[in-house]
């Protein structure tokens, strides 16, 4: 339902005015909620019926509910599956000699009635009841989300474009394959979109634990449509199509939010997009649902419950080092606590705690929000990532005088981590004074609990990952078979595999004399610190993973 129809009915009826019309647009795209929530959390309204009702009134029709509402063969027969699943209409009774009366999932939408009008060749008359009740009627009686996308590719088959495309973006099939698409992405867990144009394809792509994937794509004349559709609902520039763009979608799937990331880059056929999916439903920022070694968990909670100094997740982008730090945050969010976030961007709201996007573009850097902190009174600061040298010293300073500060880098192992704050103009003895420890994480598959096979893997293999075959005995190795159930992927789910390097007084004198980093990650082995690589055996060992996965990742 188009929101800014629906408010002017609001408007028109005398129960808002426009400037309270503005304050629920900027709600919803901060909170992902319905426009009916939104108007229950700011009074308007007192109840979802209310909404619906006045919906009713204003397209001249009866609000019913659809709870235990099963329309029998002969009715939904009169309207064709694939129109029923593009228009979001249900079929609710046939009125001999007058026509059809449906629900539809947009009421106010006159084309919509008009296309089921020529589908049907009957007249239509409405019946208005909870979008999300359509929705859900619609799917239980003519099929889900695979069958919607089918009819969608097939009608999008034969749609003209003209122009630049830009005109069609907000035409119903487009709107609805879009739609469809992050949905699916959703429902698969997938953390990214891609949309990519080449010379003769348009690909599709998705990103699940880790691994690419490409579903069913369109026709290529529609990516300029498609991507023109994402940058609308993006808040981006549709005409700007030279310059890299980002932007944000919060939308509601299914029964919560889901808040995308979205960026747009100029390529030699087009813009590709992708865009970073955000279920606030699939993440847990929750240090017991980590699946971390007991170790490992007892040594997160006591370090982020130390006043001060500073500890550091390493890692590639997409290991999960921001999870890590969400759910170690979420052990001190107390009312005794102000936290301070620096994040580019916040990927996730935490009630509690003051989170502050950076923006470069108008000044708001890393350096410039850091020193502002330490004007807040902070108890706890995370930093999203540390790039540069200004933002280094000042963490190290704002660690220095009392506050504990959480944050990331970008390197290979934990030892990495303490050469490149040096490398960045930190001083060996300051550093040594404030670390707290460096945590290394990388994300391996878990294989499929409903296809987990044992098997023996070739000693090659066992070889290359450093295990000896004569010194196994009886220990027994997994795969994934493949099954419909992980997609005949083997793989279902990710899990983390870590390198902690704890500052202990001899690992501080060894940041203190400026050793390189093997001398100092062969002394953290001395002293009883675990390696990615190791982790990720005892994981093989344990049957949670691969040797292919890795030796990929390790």
């Amino acid at each position: 339902m188009d929101t800014n129809v629906a408010l002017e009915v609001f408007i028109n009826n005398g129960m808002m005015d426009k400037s309270l019309a503005k304050d629920v647009r900027e709600e919803m795209s901060n909170s992902g909620k319905e426009l009916w929530e939104t108007l229950i959390d700011f009074g308007v309204i007192g109840a979802p019926e209310d909404f619906w009702s006045v919906i009713a009134t204003e397209v001249g029709a009866q609000f019913i509910s659809l709870e235990g509402f099963v329309p029998s063969d002969d009715l939904l027969a009169m309207i064709p599956a694939p129109q029923a699943r593009i228009l979001g209409a249900l079929p609710i009774e046939y009125r001999e000699g007058e026509g059809l009366y449906v629900c539809l999932e947009d009421p106010l939408n006159p084309q919509t009635i008009d296309d089921l009008r020529i589908a049907t060749n009957q007249d239509i008359y409405l019946y208005v009841a909870a979008d999300y009740e359509v929705r859900a009627r619609v799917s239980e009686c003519y099929g889900g989300a695979d069958a919607a996308m089918g009819d969608l590719l097939g009608e999008l088959d034969g749609m003209s474009v003209g122009g630049d495309g830009s005109e069609e973006a907000n035409a119903a099939p487009i709107i609805k394959f879009v739609n469809l698409v992050i949905e699916q992405a959703v429902k698969e867990k997938a953390s990214d979109i891609h949309l990519e144009p080449f010379e003769k394809e348009f690909k599709i792509r998705y990103r699940v634990d880790g691994a690419l994937y490409e579903m069913a794509p369109p026709p290529a004349y529609l990516a300029n449509p498609i991507i023109s559709r994402v940058k609308v609902m993006a808040g981006m520039n549709i005409a700007e199509r030279r310059v890299p763009q980002d932007g944000r979608i919060v939308m509601k799937t299914g029964k919560g939010g889901v808040d995308m990331r979205v960026n747009s880059l100029p390529t030699q056929y087009g813009e590709s997009v992708v865009m970073r999916v955000l279920d606030r439903n699939s993440v847990s920022l929750n240090l017991d649902n980590l699946n971390l070694s007991p170790k490992l968990h007892e040594y997160i909670i006591d370090t982020v419950n130390k006043p001060n100094g500073i500890f550091v997740v390493t890692g590639p982008t997409g290991s999960g080092k921001t999870t890590t730090l969400y759910a170690a945050l979420r052990e001190i969010n107390t009312e005794d606590t102000k936290i301070l976030t620096a994040e580019d961007p916040v990927e996730y709201d935490i009630d509690g705690i003051v989170q502050v996007p950076i923006n470069e573009a108008i000044g708001v850097t890393f350096p410039r929000v850091l020193r502002a902190f330490l004007r807040q009174d902070p108890d706890r600061i995370l930093v999203g990532e540390i790039r540069d040298q200004d933002t280094a010293q000042i963490a190290i300073q704002a660690a220095l005088t009392g506050h504990l500060v959480l944050s990331t880098l970008h390197t290979n192992d934990a030892a990495g981590a303490v050469t490149r704050f040096i490398d960045m103009g930190v001083q060996p003895f300051l550093l040594s004074a404030t670390i707290l420890g460096v945590l290394a994480q990388r994300l391996v598959r878990t294989i499929c609990p409903y296809c987990k096979t044992p098997y023996k893997p070739s000693n090659s293999l066992l070889n290359q990952l450093g295990i000896n075959p004569a010194l196994l005995g009886s220990q027994q190795f997994y795969t994934g078979a493949r099954c419909d159930k992980c997609a005949n992927t083997g793989y279902k789910g990710r899990k983390g595999i870590h390198e902690l390097l704890n500052a202990s007084d001899p690992i501080r004198d060894l940041i203190t004399e400026n050793v390189p980093s093997i001398v100092l990650k062969q002394k953290a082995i001395e002293l009883g610190m675990t390696t990615l690589r190791d982790d990720g055996i005892q994981n093989i060992f344990e049957g949670n993973t691969t040797i292919e996965e890795v030796l990929k990742y390790t």
